[in-house]
């Protein structure tokens, strides 16, 4: 028998503990709490990046590696942090991260040039994968079927959130008390988020642990020549490169003449998030009734017609190509992440770490790219960019991406 089950396994509600099939409302909540606070924090400066520039007498570039900071080492940490969850388990992991999340959150507010906010900017981003990688491998454990998708789909939806309220806040919180303290407000919403979750979340009842070095590397090497995984990775980057590098630059063009938005009203444009949490849990009906791969083509098209749309003039119809360009996105992403809950069975946690890995190193490179075509081209040429990184994540859907079994390979 297992003896690396959760201490606090018999606490778990018991429509959980009864069955891997059921779940509470309680538990969807949790699971989408999570998904929030790990996402609370790592775009929530794109809405004050107008102002930070002026702050620091910061360039288009080193804007967008403050935003970029967080996210490598997302993608450095992902791996590592999902091999530490097989060996030692899920729900003190997930808890733990978001108690470190905080620090850095505060220390954020105490910087004095943009040196140091891209270093705590880095350190929040060590955390993170401890959040994400670990709920998507206790999700594919702990349920199946039906079940499990429709935690996928929640937590998806709770990360779409944590992106929309991250930026909000922060950018009304600026015209209030300005970022500064805006940030110790965020570290004192991440704290009680970590409380919620310590006392929420159900300890696991199906977690075997691999504490065996030699066995994760030679599950690590599985993973890399399995084509659902390398496939996921691939597309996982081309889709945040996208998504990183549009509501980065998307706020110094709205900022610039002739809209000259202020914080707060960059921060409204972010609603357009919204649409991820009503469209997600919906793309679930679509990957039952079309396939992963359909649904991820069908929905980067649409992504890339939002991304167009953003080059007219009027603001609403910016609006509009950002609300219809993010619903492409979150669609995806859901699928993605489905996709490899489904077919790999082995190393979950290292496998949905390999996948942040693509997924974050191609934000990385959204928010270098995307500020080196901001700076040369102003925001034409950074859809450009979004187009043609769209084109090959359509490319890798279509030829990569082969119909989901209930085996991996």
């Amino acid at each position: 028998m297992n003896n690396s089950k959760d201490k606090n396994q018999n606490f778990a509600p018991k429509t959980v503990a009864s069955s891997s099939h059921s779940t509470s409302w309680i538990l969807k909540l949790t699971i989408g709490l999570i998904g929030m606070f790990a996402f609370l924090q790592v775009y929530s400066i794109q809405a004050v990046l107008p102002v930070m520039m002026v702050d620091f007498s910061a360039t288009e570039v080193q804007a967008g590696m403050i935003v970029g900071a967080t996210v490598l080492a997302i993608a450095i940490m992902s791996p590592f942090l999902g091999m530490l969850s097989d060996a030692v388990g899920r729900k003190s992991f997930i808890v733990g991260a978001l108690l470190f999340l905080a620090i850095p959150t505060a220390l954020i507010a105490q910087s004095s040039s943009i040196e140091w906010v891209g270093i705590w900017r880095f350190m929040q981003g060590l955390s993170v994968p401890g959040i994400t990688v670990v709920t998507i491998a206790y999700i594919g454990e702990e349920f199946e079927g039906r079940a499990m998708t429709e935690l996928m789909s929640f937590y998806v939806s709770g990360c779409v959130l944590g992106g929309f309220l991250g930026r909000f806040l922060m950018g009304h919180l600026h015209e209030l008390i300005g970022w500064r303290d805006g940030y110790y407000v965020m570290t004192a919403m991440t704290l009680l988020g970590a409380i919620w979750v310590g006392k929420m979340l159900p300890s696991s009842r199906h977690f075997e642990a691999n504490p065996n070095f030699r066995s994760a590397i030679q599950t690590l090497g599985e993973h890399v020549t399995n084509r659902y995984v390398v496939t996921a990775c691939l597309l996982g980057a081309c889709v945040l490169f996208s998504l990183v590098g549009c509501f980065t630059f998307i706020n110094l063009h709205l900022a610039d003449k002739p809209y000259e938005l202020g914080t707060g009203a960059l921060a409204n444009i972010f609603a357009v998030y919204l649409l991820g949490v009503i469209i997600t849990p919906l793309s679930t009906t679509l990957l039952r009734r079309f396939g992963s791969a359909r649904t991820v083509r069908v929905a980067i098209i649409i992504s890339m017609i939002g991304v167009l749309l953003t080059l007219v003039t009027p603001l609403w119809g910016v609006i509009i190509g950002l609300a219809v360009m993010s619903s492409g996105v979150f669609i995806t992403q859901s699928a993605t992440i489905s996709y490899i809950a489904v077919n790999v069975k082995k190393g979950r946690s290292l496998a949905s770490g390999l996948y942040y890995m693509g997924y974050y190193t191609g934000g990385t490179l959204g928010a270098w790219l995307g500020g080196i075509a901001y700076a040369r081209g102003q925001w034409s040429l950074t859809v450009w960019l979004l187009l043609f990184v769209q084109v090959l994540a359509l490319l890798i859907a279509s030829f990569g991406m082969i119909k989901t079994t209930r085996r991996a390979t």
